[in-house]
This record gives C-alpha cells, structure tokens and sequence, in this order.
C-alpha cells in the first residue's frame, strides 16, 4: 500500500497581516459606533474568535488607536494619486486628485469623529502619520514629523500631476501643487451654515487654474 503523503498545513498569518485584517473589519464598525464598538462586534466582522484579537492586540484600545493610525495614514491616497493617468487633460487630473483627497480627509473625520464623539481620549486627528489642515504649506528638507512626512509625500504627488504642464503656469508645478492643497483643505465640508458650502472640485480647480495660469485660455 503507498504511503499517503504528510498533509501540510497552510502558513498561517503573520502578526501584522492579523493586524491589519482586524483593523480592516472594525473601521466600519468605528466609524458607526465610535469607541463603544466591541470586540465581539469586530470578531465576527473579521470572521475569528474574539481571542484572536487578543493574540494580535493588547486591549481594545490598541485596536482603535490602530484604527486612526490606519485612518489618518496617507499610503491608500498616495496610490490613488499615483494611479491618475498623465495623459488625461490637466483639470481632469487635478479634479480626480481633488475627489481623491477629499474621500481621504472625510475617511479621517468619520473615524475621528465618531471615536471622539463617543469619549476616546487619544481621537484627536493627530496621531502619527495625521495630515494637518495646513498640508499645503512648505516642507524643505527631511523631518521627523509624520505630519510634515505626509503633507510633503502629497505635495510631491500632485506635484507629478502638475509636471507635464509646467510651461502653463506662472509658478513652479511645487508651488501650485501647495496652492491646489492649500484651496482644497481649507474648502472642506465644515457644514455650520448653508454659506458654508465647500465649492465643488470642478470649481475650485476653476479657480486654481485662473489663479497661476500664464494664460487662462490655456486648453485644461
């Protein structure tokens, strides 16, 4: 009779792929209960035994304070950016740029919020990795702030969508990249009253484009 061969076991995850695969599943449920999500909730989303987040992280709270580490993080925008194509028209680059960074600064106030409104003491936007609202200020030179980090990261991306038509504009592609992030961050959704209605991403590129181009006709 021929021997059966030994049956190997599938490799299991590693710590941080666990890790990510919990935070995966309870960001939903954060940004809908804020810190009265349970573990037990975040189990079954995940589809493991609750013990397992225990294995992976030390107590709830390092799950939700992971939880706005990987809100804040700037890594799933950066690719985004990355992925706009340089042959579309400049205005269609930067408005899928726009739409990009607003889903990604509305994905931290969710998270945020709803973890502050619900009594999280360390849900307060600015955790490693936060982009402040004045990302579109100037970085120079190496820093140890992850903020500083991120905002020069996006600035450099939009910087790379502005490139192919540098000989447009009256300003370096650096520069109205700091603009375009400076207009959009400070026209975001803060709905206190109806004057406060951000303007739309066709607009403000509308209005970035008439700002630093060399010549407002110039075919976007």
């Amino acid at each position: 009779m021929t021997p059966q061969p030994a049956r190997r076991r599938a490799p299991g995850m590693s710590v941080e792929q666990r890790r990510a695969m919990i935070v995966a599943a309870a960001l939903p449920l954060v940004a809908e209960y804020g810190a009265a999500v349970t573990t037990s909730q975040i189990a079954r989303a995940a589809g493991i035994g609750e013990a397992t987040i225990f294995r992976a992280f030390k107590d709830k709270d390092e799950v939700l304070d992971a939880c706005v580490r990987e809100a804040v993080s700037t890594d799933h925008v950066l690719r985004e950016l990355a992925s706009v194509s340089l042959d579309e028209p400049l205005a269609a680059r930067l408005t899928e740029a726009a739409e990009a960074l607003r889903a990604h600064m509305e994905r931290i106030g969710t998270v945020v919020g709803a973890l502050h409104a619900s009594g999280h003491p360390r849900s307060r936007g600015r955790e490693p990795g936060a982009v402040a609202p004045e990302t579109g200020a100037r970085t120079d030179g190496p820093s140890e702030d992850p903020r500083a980090r991120s905002a020069a990261a996006l600035r450099q991306a939009v910087t790379e969508l502005i490139e192919p038509d540098r000989d447009a504009f009256r300003l370096a592609p650096e520069k109205v990249a700091g603009a375009f992030l400076g207009l959009l961050f400070t026209r975001l959704p803060t709905p206190v009253s109806e004057a406060d209605t951000p303007l739309t991403s066709e607009e403000l590129i509308a209005v970035l484009l008439h700002g630093t181009l060399t010549h407002p006709g110039h075919d976007t």
